[in-house]
């Protein structure tokens, strides 16, 4: 089996990997049924001499592969006719800007495997860059907080080499006393909070942080509990991530108690949205900066209007009409980053712990023997036919909604 470490073509400056060089190298040593080609990248993290060190061919055309790797979505003109992809598609909760590449993958006979699919029998995630994208929104979150709260300028994500380098840049940061709402218990959350922490920012009950006023920084974390109610019976997770349509959303309360809102929640298109953009006009609607981590357009979060770059990743929403407004504009906006592709800005760290877990998680079911359905849970298209278990999304291959 020939394995293909694609280059990013549809974003130019994603500089991450799937498959670092590190790991190509353990996949040779101890797949011998498996060789590795990386296609040559003038962007990626990891230069191509890396990879000819490590004993990988750097080729530019990779279509004698069988199998080729990336992280997202790949251009439209660089799709090889029947081959098998694995990536992130963002085409599997029926995303309307991928939907003409959904068409042309199944018009190309492609195998398509999805990264935000391959779950163990328990339904947990094997592979995510979900921490550090939990670790890049919370920095933009507080970038933000920093530009529209005390007047000061933080660097880019992007500018920094590594956490450690983000952790660095904070502390020029002096937190003023806002209340900071998070929703997720997830790796997303847990990278929100690795940036939280660092700030000594002090966590407070939900209950407290509704009915309790503090004179310095707090934040609370957020389970679906604590969001949502069954509109008949009673709340169980289990039952929530099966029928979330038989929930409604209690999130209202909270609208006028935060400052700061960063969702780094899971959230399924039957899900009910935290807020409408009637309650958005609401006098006591306090949150003026989300960080849209989870970042679902269109999703639960009516500010998220579109996705954000890191280029520019903040701009400003007119609560009424919900029109977009130049970021950091005025007092009465809010303000909104919806960076999608945030892992990209600590492409080192991301690849690698990304790369790990793939290995570990994923390649030996890949390779070989898969008793559990790891590969078959997470295959959307088989040379070009949606699967059973994607089948939803029939209407939506062929051009509807």
């Amino acid at each position: 089996m020939n394995i293909g470490i694609l280059r990013e073509t549809r974003r130019w400056n994603d500089r991450r990997t799937a498959i670092t060089p590190e790991v190509a190298k353990l996949i040779h040593e101890n797949f011998p049924q498996a060789h590795v080609f990386a296609q040559s990248s003038k962007v990626r993290i990891f230069p191509d001499d890396d990879y000819r060190m490590a004993g990988v061919e750097v080729v530019n055309d990779i279509s004698h592969c069988d199998v080729l790797i990336g992280v997202k979505e790949v251009a439209d003109d660089a799709l090889i006719d029947g081959k098998t992809y694995v990536m992130f598609s963002h085409v599997a909760k029926k995303q309307t800007y991928n939907q003409q590449f959904f068409r042309e993958m199944a018009r190309k006979k492609i195998t398509l495997i999805d990264y935000e699919y391959l779950t163990d029998r328990h339904r947990d995630r094997l592979v995510a860059f979900g921490f550090w994208a939990g670790v890049v929104g919370a920095y933009y979150a507080f970038q933000g907080v920093a530009k529209r709260f005390a007047g000061l300028a933080l660097p880019g994500p992007e500018m920094c080499r590594d956490l450690q380098d983000l952790h660095h840049q904070l502390r020029a940061l002096t937190m003023p006393p806002l209340k900071v709402l998070l929703t997720g218990g997830g790796r997303v959350a847990a990278g929100a909070l690795e940036i939280i922490y660092e700030l000594g920012i002090k966590e407070v009950s939900p209950r407290d942080f509704l009915e309790r006023d503090y004179n310095h920084a707090v934040f609370s974390r957020l389970d679906p509990e604590d969001y949502v109610a069954r509109k008949t019976g009673k709340y169980s997770r289990d039952d929530f991530y099966s029928h979330p349509q038989q929930y409604e959303s209690t999130f209202l309360p909270y609208v006028s108690a935060a400052d700061v809102f960063i969702p780094c929640h899971f959230w399924d298109r039957e899900s009910p949205h935290f807020f409408t953009p009637e309650q958005l006009q609401s006098a006591d609607f306090n949150i003026s900066l989300i960080a849209d981590v989870s970042c679902d357009v269109p999703g639960p979060i009516p500010t998220t209007i579109r996705t954000s770059t890191i280029e520019s990743p903040f701009y400003d929403v007119d609560p009424k009409g919900l029109s977009e407004k130049p970021a950091f504009s005025s007092a009465r906006h809010i303000t909104v980053m919806a960076v999608d592709n945030l892992p990209t800005a600590l492409p080192l760290d991301a690849s690698r712990t990304f790369s790990l877990d793939f290995y570990y998680q994923v390649l030996p079911a890949l390779f070989g023997t898969d008793p559990d359905e790891i590969i078959q849970r997470a295959t959307i298209l088989e040379t070009g036919k949606l699967t059973e278990r994607f089948a939803y999304l029939n209407d939506f291959l062929k051009g509807n909604n």
